[in-house]
C-alpha cells in the first residue's frame, strides 16, 4: 500500500504544495500572529547537534518504542488535526488505517470526520481519541463513554486553546479555509480546569493525556492528578504566539516528571535527526502533525505509509550512525547545544525542496 514513487520526504511535502490550493497550504503551513513559535520549534531542534559514539557493533537496529502499553515500530504518534479529511478523503480513518500499516499509533481529533465510532472501526490498531470541549460536564462524560465502548487506548484533552488565535495568514486573505472548523462553543473550552481533570480520572478507567503542556509546574500538577501522559505541545505553533519552541521545553519537565507518567511532544518534528533528540531527551514517542497532512494531501494513506517507511529508514540510519542500537541506549548525553546553521522555519528540515517551476 507504500506509494514508493516518494524517495525522500522533502519530495512528499513538494507533492502537498502541488495538491493543495493557497488558502490550505497557508491553513497547514502557518501559525498565529508572528509566527513566531512555529519557528522557535525549528530553532530549539535546530539548535542541538547529535554527539555520536563509535566503535559499537550496530550490525542489528531496533527502532521500536512503545506508549501507554502500546507498541510501536518507531516512537512517533500521529497527531490529531481538525478537519483532516480536507487533506485525504477519509479523514481521521484514512490516518487510522495508515497508521495500522505502519505499525504507530494515532490521535483522532474531535473535530474531524468521520465520527469517532467510524474511526475506531477503521483499523485494529493503537488509536487515542483527542477532544475539544463543547459542551457541559455531562456532554463531556458522554463523549469519553463513547470512546471507551469504541475501544481507544487513550482519551486525550487538549488544554492549550481556551480562545480561537488569530491566524493572519487567514485573516488577510479574508477568509475561512475548507480545513478549519467551526470554532462552535468555546465557552467550554475557556472554563476547562483542573475539577475536570479529576472528574474524568476519577469517573472513567482510560488513560488520560493532557496535550498543551509547557510549564514544569502544570506537568508535576498533572502527575499529582494521575495524569498517564505529560503531551508537551505548543499546537505547532498555532495558538500562543511567541512561544518557545517544543524542544527547549522538553528536558525540565521530563526531569521534573521523574518517570512518573510518560512524555508526548510535538512542534516541529519531521526528520529521523529529530525523533533521536527527543528521544535522547526523555520523550515517549513524538507527536507528527504537518508531516502527517503534507503526506496525506501528496497522495493518501499510501504516501502518509511511505512516510513513515522514509523516516523509519532514516531512524536506522541515525542510530546507527549514533553508535546504538536501540533508543534504550540514548541518553541525553548524545544532544549537545550547537551554532544554528540555516534559518529557522517551517521548512528548514527540507532545504533541497524548492516550490516553484524548477523543480528541486
Amino acid at each position: 500500500m507504500s506509494d514508493v514513487s516518494f524517495r525522500t520526504i522533502h519530495e512528499i511535502v513538494k507533492a502537498a504544495r502541488l495538491n493543495l490550493d493557497q488558502t490550505n497550504w497557508d491553513y497547514l503551513i502557518g501559525g498565529s500572529e508572528t509566527e513566531t513559535t512555529v519557528k522557535r520549534n525549528r530553532l530549539a531542534i535546530d539548535s542541538k547537534a547529535l554527539r555520536p559514539s563509535v566503535l559499537n557493533n550496530v550490525s542489528e537496529i531496533d527502532t521500536s518504542g512503545s506508549i501507554l502499553g502500546q507498541e510501536l515500530v518507531i516512537p512517533v504518534m500521529l497527531a490529531p488535526i481538525g478537519s483532516i479529511q480536507v487533506f485525504s478523503e477519509g479523514g481521521g480513518a484514512t490516518a487510522a488505517i495508515a497508521a495500522a500499516e505502519a505499525g504507530i499509533l494515532s490521535i483522532a481529533s474531535s473535530v474531524c470526520t468521520p465520527n469517532l465510532e467510524e474511526i475506531a472501526a477503521a483499523s485494529d490498531a493503537a488509536k487515542i481519541y483527542q477532544l475539544y470541549v463543547r459542551g457541559d460536564e455531562k456532554w463531556v462524560d458522554d463523549i469519553v463513554t463513547r470512546v471507551i465502548n469504541s475501544g481507544y487506548n487513550g482519551f486525550c484533552l487538549t488544554v492549550d486553546t481556551a480562545v480561537v488565535s488569530r491566524r493572519e495568514r487567514d485573516i488577510a486573505k479574508r477568509v475561512i479555509p475548507t480545513s478549519q472548523p467551526s470554532p462552535g462553543d468555546f465557552t467550554y473550552q475557556a472554563k476547562l480546569n483542573w475539577t475536570d481533570v479529576a472528574r474524568i480520572k476519577e469517573k472513567f478507567d482510560i488513560p488520560l493525556i493532557l496535550k498543551g503542556i509547557n510549564r514544569v509546574e502544570d506537568a508535576v500538577r498533572a502527575v499529582e492528578f494521575g495524569v498517564d501522559v505529560i503531551y508537551v505541545s505548543n499546537h505547532g505553533g498555532r495558538q500562543l504566539d511567541q512561544g518557545p519552541g517544543a524542544m527547549d521545553i522538553l528536558p525540565e519537565i521530563v526531569t521534573e516528571v521523574g518517570g512518573r507518567a510518560e512524555i508526548a511532544v510535538d512542534g516541529g518534528f519531521y526528520r529521523g535527526t529529530d525523533i533521536l533528540k527527543a528521544m535522547a531527551l526523555g520523550a515517549s514517542a513524538v507527536g507528527l502533525g504537518r508531516l502527517q497532512a503534507w503526506s496525506l494531501a501528496a497522495g493518501g494513506a499510501p504516501a502518509l505509509i511511505r512516510c513513515m517507511r522514509i523516516l523509519e529508514h532514516e531512524i536506522v540510519t541515525a542510530l546507527a550512525l549514533c553508535g546504538v542500537t536501540s533508543f534504550s541506549e540514548l541518553d541525553d548525553s548524545f544532544v549537545v547545544d550547537a551554532p544554528v546553521v540555516v534559518t529557522p522555519d517551517v521548512f528548514s528540515a527540507f532545504p533541497l525542496v524548492k516550490f516553484d517551476d524548477e523543480g528541486y
